[in-house]
């Protein structure tokens, strides 16, 4: 059984298993903000009318958490009367939604809002504040430059990835800066002192996070990252919800096949329902193996989750017309991360790393 300190010490998802292989070339990403645009996909219709206001905002260089504090102070409200559905990259150009619910007196020009790096793009009423989570997905729009890569290996692989999917890891931004949300878990699961509910959120996460990139990098070192096995919790594409497979049939591998339903693994905590046979098996020797985290979970009586193994990267399309380029456009759920398709194709570097 290893260490809490064992687990972060040196821990990059750079060296979780590829499950299509080795990549195929190299790059560099990031270059400027335009070559990592996100696009967010609401996951439901905005009423166009409502005691709360929506804005489409394209932030360039920009934190979400620094913006929306800048948003309560412009149009001043306290911030529980803001609402934003996910954090977005700071170093890309990105398009996301956030909710205000303006006080009494006459709305605030939205537009004095805006500067070089900030443009309100729309405005919409809607009867509720929006609130995490609350995403279909996103959109992404990445050009990947410095291209050294075979074309024809890049396009086999590429379309590899568009029928087969990814494997669905957590990104390296979910675990801070040398895996500092990780270290504080640790403190916090050791007796430490609370660092605060926004921290404590972050380091929980982070946990459950790393225990669910163990349990896919078993299935994915094992070929079933994909492919449903005896036990499984399946999740219908598209959906939070899971059935119990006792046993694997042709319709079963069928739809699998089809990226119509996903194997699961856990977001560890006190769970309401487990896997079988030999999916249960992997999961609990991961459990074994990392006993103080788990129970330090359920002791604070966080809630488990499952979450899909698998991401379909769809609609996947892919430009290599310019010299030394590759520009890629796809759409992933929401609590994916378009670098673990990156991982699956190239060595992507990203200036000063």
């Amino acid at each position: 059984m290893s260490t809490g300190a064992e687990r972060i010490a040196g821990y990059s998802v750079a060296s979780l298993p590829r499950a299509l292989g080795g990549v195929v070339g190299s790059g560099s990403l990031r270059n400027v903000p335009e070559d990592f645009q996100v696009d967010e996909i609401l996951g439901f219709a905005l009423a166009g009318e409502g005691e709360h206001v929506y804005l489409y905002i394209e932030k360039r260089d920009t934190n979400t958490e620094w913006l929306a504090r800048q948003l309560a102070r412009f149009a001043r409200v306290p911030p529980r009367d803001l609402g934003y559905a996910g954090l977005k990259d700071r170093h890309a150009l990105t398009r996301q939604w956030f909710s205000v619910r303006p006080g009494p007196g006459p709305e605030p020009d939205w537009g004095a809002f805006e500067n070089d790096g900030i443009h309100i793009l729309r405005t919409v009423r809607h009867r509720r504040k929006l609130r995490r989570g609350a995403l279909r997905g996103n959109r992404f729009r990445l050009c990947v430059r410095d291209l050294q890569a075979d074309p024809s290996a890049l396009e086999t692989r590429l379309q590899a990835l568009a029928e087969a999917g990814v494997p669905n890891y957590f990104g390296e931004q979910r675990f801070g800066h040398d895996n500092s949300n990780l270290t504080c878990a640790d403190q916090l699961f050791a007796g430490g002192p609370n660092p605060g509910r926004h921290r404590r959120s972050l380091a929980l996460s982070a946990v459950r996070s790393w225990l669910f990139n163990e349990v896919l990098a078993r299935r994915v070192h094992g070929g079933t990252w994909a492919r449903p096995i005896p036990g499984d919790l399946l999740q219908p594409d598209g959906s939070h919800g899971v059935f119990l497979a006792e046993s694997i049939d042709a319709e079963i591998e069928r739809r699998a096949k089809a990226l119509e339903i996903h194997p699961t693994g856990p977001l560890w905590g006190i769970e309401r329902i487990r896997p079988l046979g030999p999916a249960g098996a992997t999961e609990q020797a991961v459990a074994q193996a990392h006993r103080s985290w788990i129970d330090g979970l359920e002791h604070l009586r966080v809630e488990g989750d499952r979450r899909a193994l698998r991401v379909p990267v769809e609609p996947l399309d892919w430009d290599l017309s310019r010299p030394g380029c590759l520009e890629l456009s796809f759409a992933l759920s929401a609590g994916a991360y378009a670098t673990v398709v990156l991982r699956e194709l190239l060595a992507v570097q990203t200036p000063g790393g």
